[in-house]
């Protein structure tokens, strides 16, 4: 998804821009990725909390992450073994209050079927000040309770991401980096509110409100 509203539903290619538990004190820390991770400094830079350094045996922990929102919670499941350099930049915003008291600022409810979050702006323009490479798009597809990163083309991804609350079709171009395992519900009750058309038919913002009050995070 790109991150511009404007932009985010190109004619061909429609471009865009949980609560597990904690695993037993006995179970063996997982692999670390044989992965390279870089952030690199990027515009804008709003709510700036720093540049993650990745580290891969922190990487390689699961987690899930609660975003409890005015229309109720929505739990994912980190794929922490797939999309590490993702998901870890994610925990690191989350840890730091970086999408507390932001909201969700696109729905779209026409061909593609998503709710885009992650900017502190509000615009669809915002990013926490770096970038990094798309992860786990061989083979990707989109079903109902994706969670996938949203970005402005090929490895410029931010803090912006989108929730799939219906089987949608997209080119494998969205790094997929968690599984809703609850509140799939709440993401199709908002959904079924409807959007404003602000940013054409089925694509605006969402009627009712959700506001992102905290996110936690739970795991080692």
């Amino acid at each position: 998804m790109l991150r511009k509203p404007s932009a985010l539903l190109a004619v061909s290619a429609l471009l865009l821009l949980g609560t597990a538990t904690q695993a037993a004190a006995d179970t063996p820390t997982p692999a670390a990725p044989s992965v390279a991770c870089t952030y690199t400094p990027a515009v804008p830079a709003d709510n700036f909390k720093g540049i993650p350094v990745f580290d891969p045996v922190k990487a390689a922990k699961p987690y899930s992450a609660t975003l409890r929102t005015g229309q109720g919670a929505i739990t994912f499941r980190a794929l922490t073994d797939k999309a590490p350099c993702t998901t870890y930049s994610f925990k690191f915003l989350a840890q730091r209050h970086y999408f507390d008291r932001s909201h969700c600022h696109r729905l779209t409810t026409a061909r593609i079927y998503v709710l885009q979050c992650g900017d502190p702006t509000g615009t669809g323009s915002g990013g926490p000040g770096y970038s990094f490479p798309d992860e786990n798009l061989t083979g990707a597809t989109y079903p109902a309770g994706t969670v996938a990163m949203a970005n402005a083309g090929p490895n410029t991804n931010g803090s912006q991401f989108f929730f799939v609350w219906k089987d949608t079709k997209l080119s494998p171009a969205y790094t997929p980096f968690g599984k809703v395992t609850a509140g799939l519900d709440v993401l199709q009750k908002i959904a079924a509110g409807g959007e404003d058309d602000q940013n054409g038919p089925g694509d605006g913002f969402p009627t009712l409100p959700v506001n992102i009050k905290r996110v936690q995070i739970k795991g080692r």
